[in-house]
């Protein structure tokens, strides 16, 4: 007999999930460093299996719903944005959870806000307690960011005066407006594309993924997502310029966005536009809007160096595994090409990815939704830095515009194994910590299945 599923319990099981992250968060999440614990210690160590065990029940909740919005009769769009204000209300007033991101974010405007330049300096140049927040590896880095989202950082910082907890609140904020904004978009995207908006909402908006990191991880991916969103809806009606300007925007937060203007173009020609006026115009209000949003800020053009930002030594990304392994073999046999193993393999990784895009677009002209998502998804799997929020950027469209159930169910299923793959605290993970989210994660499975079963009791009892 199936697990007995409706709304409310789907509801409250994510509510029981999401609520249990913030509190484990409170001592084992991304906290500011006056707050840190030792991983070993009993409170940080009931906190990380507090959190694991929140995530799963949040992914079990995420598939019931699934179930619900796949059945006879499931529930409308507005139920299910009431179901991810319900999931994401604990997360509000949570610590920085999975990622200390938003520590670089809060210290990067109040170098914008203090006339410095963010894209040649790291925080370290700013000093002071919010530079102290930035992970190691970050204080000598510049900004990767575009210009309008540092402007947002900057104004933030500017009303904040550089308080800590007020800032943290105001990136919430801001990501919760992006989340907002990708919520309105979905259900436009998919009735263009003959998709269910229900079943959208349930994958783009509603995975653990966008919960665990654009509410908790703060994370201005959400921004990029909610802008980029909302100009595919407006180039899809009769705002193809609005629709420019918007995809521009969230180019401008992060650049990977920038892959939306071909689909602008495409959406203009299927509209009856020529292709070339099509393509002029939509470079000519992005170009513009570039000019623009670069003045407001005050950074200047640094952004497009900025745009080759080193990536982490130990990053996951497939390229870098690779690139890692080949080293060590070469560095095992003696050979002095070891140092050139990882950029070779980044250069591999560029070059698979120009090569999957190109063949993307030429294949899925007609869908430019589904082809800009899968483009997206390639430049997060093939790219030199991979984490589990990059898929979003892929997952938000597939979301909306793939053509069948099935590579729903595959993306579907990816989300739910990468919502696992991040400690709370953003930091790599030793031996104890893994036995501990494993621990948190199994606790979650026996209550869930000791739930299964008690369901089942009284069933049984009116069958004997």
């Amino acid at each position: 007999m199936a697990f007995p599923v409706d709304l409310r319990r789907c509801q409250v099981l994510g509510l029981a999930g999401t609520a249990f992250l913030a509190l484990g968060g409170e001592t084992a999440g991304a906290l500011p460093v006056q707050y840190l614990l030792a991983p070993a210690s009993a409170r940080a160590a009931l906190g990380l299996v507090g959190v694991y065990f929140g995530v799963v029940l949040l992914i079990a909740a995420w598939v019931l719903l699934g179930r619900l919005v796949r059945g006879p009769r499931p529930p409308t769009p507005r139920a299910l944005l009431l179901v991810l204000a319900v999931w994401a209300a604990p997360l509000l007033l949570a610590p920085p959870l999975f990622s200390r991101d938003v520590y670089s974010y809060l210290a990067q405007g109040a170098m914008v806000d203090a006339h410095m330049d963010v894209y040649g300096h790291g925080p370290a140049q700013l000093g002071g307690p919010l530079a102290d927040e930035v992970a190691p590896m970050w204080q000598h880095t510049g900004a990767p960011y575009g210009p309008a989202f540092l402007a947002l950082a900057s104004v933030l910082s500017g009303l904040t005066r550089g308080e800590l907890p007020a800032g943290l609140i105001g990136m919430r904020l801001l990501a919760l407006l992006g989340v907002a904004l990708m919520a309105v978009a979905l259900p436009r995207l998919a009735r263009h594309s003959g998709a269910d908006p229900a079943a959208a909402l349930w994958l783009g908006a509603l995975n653990p993924l966008v919960l665990l990191h654009l509410v908790a991880g703060a994370h201005n991916d959400a921004l990029m997502l909610g802008l980029l969103g909302l100009g595919l809806v407006a180039a899809r009606g009769r705002w193809a310029a609005l629709g420019a300007v918007l995809v521009t925007l969230a180019a401008l937060v992060k650049a990977p966005a920038a892959l939306g203007l071909p689909a602008v173009v495409i959406l203009q020609v299927h509209a009856g536009r020529r292709p070339l006026p099509a393509a002029l115009t939509t470079a000519a209000v992005s170009a513009v809007t570039t000019v623009a949003a670069t003045a407001v800020a005050g950074t200047g053009y640094g952004w497009i160096g900025a745009l080759a930002t080193p990536v982490s030594p130990h990053n996951w990304a497939l390229t870098s595994l690779l690139g890692r392994a080949t080293a060590a073999l070469l560095e095992h046999l003696g050979s002095g090409l070891a140092s050139f193993a990882v950029p070779a393999w980044h250069l591999f990784g560029l070059a698979a990815t120009a090569v999957a895009v190109l063949l993307i677009w030429v294949r899925l002209r007609p869908r430019p939704e589904y082809a800009l998502g899968l483009s997206l998804l390639a430049v997060a799997v093939f790219g030199p830095a991979l984490r589990p929020w990059y898929v979003l950027w892929g997952l938000f469209l597939i979301a909306a515009a793939a053509p069948d159930t099935s590579i729903r169910h595959r993306v579907a299923a990816l989300a739910g194994v990468l919502a696992l793959a991040v400690l709370p605290s953003g930091g790599p993970a030793d031996p104890a910590q893994l036995v501990l989210a494993v621990s948190g994660g199994v606790l979650g499975v026996v209550v869930l299945w000791q739930a299964h079963q008690a369901s089942l009791a009284p069933a049984a009892g009116r069958t004997a």
